[in-house]
């Protein structure tokens, strides 16, 4: 079996590098959830994550993968825990991409909250939610229901049905991005919104939501990220992870001709 570089996937810079390395000529098993749809990309892709290989450590060991490159959501702290705590362990390269975080800009009105259960609180007396910021946990939806029965209006978008019962007071809108300005400010209008509720997620495909926000004074409720592990110190750019990536593959595959 050759020797090949595991990609944890999820998101669009993911699918980017791995098109990219693939027709470099870098051996790459793409991974991605499978939640919301499978990449059509050329490499090889496995989804479902890695329960159903033993853990990702059997995984790794067992396809003989030399190396792992994070570039899941900022959100899955989990999963970029693990993938490190694996490569540590093996004695593997890890190279994390995290995209760069949104910037507060003029005339934005954010609030930060570094918790679901502080940011519910504060919704409390808002006539019209967006939710933006993928599933919501379970502990949030009997306070939410609350509100809702005091003529809150909440609207909750995912790419997926959501993991647990909603009120039915909630409306629910399946959609996946990019998301363009106009349609975002339609939405906003018909739905009259007053507060947006997201991750810092970065990136393009879904800032139109806050430009839209901006413009029309609406406040942003933001969910702070999670801390990266210590150890680890992600790229923030892509290019440079890719070059990275690429120098180490060159300089092993020149010492090991078992790649191939």
């Amino acid at each position: 079996m050759n020797k090949r570089i595991l990609l944890l996937g999820g998101t669009a810079d993911a699918r980017h590098l791995a098109t990219e390395l693939h027709h470099c000529g870098i051996p790459i098993i793409y991974s991605v959830a499978g939640l919301v749809r499978t990449p059509d990309i050329s490499c090889e892709v496995i989804s479902g994550g890695f329960s159903q290989h033993g853990g990702l450590q059997r995984f790794v060991l067992d396809q003989q993968v030399v190396g792992i490159i994070d570039v899941t959501h900022p959100y899955a702290a989990t999963m970029t825990e693990t993938a490190f705590e694996v490569t540590r362990k093996l004695g593997l390269p890890f190279w994390r991409f995290n995209r760069p975080a949104w910037q507060k800009k003029a005339n934005d009105h954010w609030q930060e909250f570094s918790s679901w259960e502080s940011l519910t609180v504060a919704l409390a007396g808002k006539s019209s939610v967006f939710f933006t910021a993928g599933q919501l946990p379970s502990e949030v939806l009997a306070p939410l229901a609350e509100m809702a029965a005091t003529g809150q209006r909440q609207l909750l978008r995912t790419a997926v049905k959501p993991k647990h019962e909603i009120s039915e007071a909630m409306q629910w809108l399946k959609a996946i991005g990019p998301f363009d300005y106009a349609n975002e400010d339609t939405l906003f209008e018909q739905h009259k919104i007053d507060v947006l509720v997201s991750k810092n997620s970065g990136g393009d495909s879904t800032r139109a939501k806050l430009d839209v926000a901006r413009e029309r004074g609406v406040e942003v409720f933001m969910l702070s990220r999670p801390q990266e592990p210590e150890a680890i110190n992600p790229y923030s750019e892509l290019t440079v992870c890719r070059d990275d990536v690429l120098q180490w593959f060159h300089q092993h595959q020149i010492n090991d001709h078992q790649w191939m």
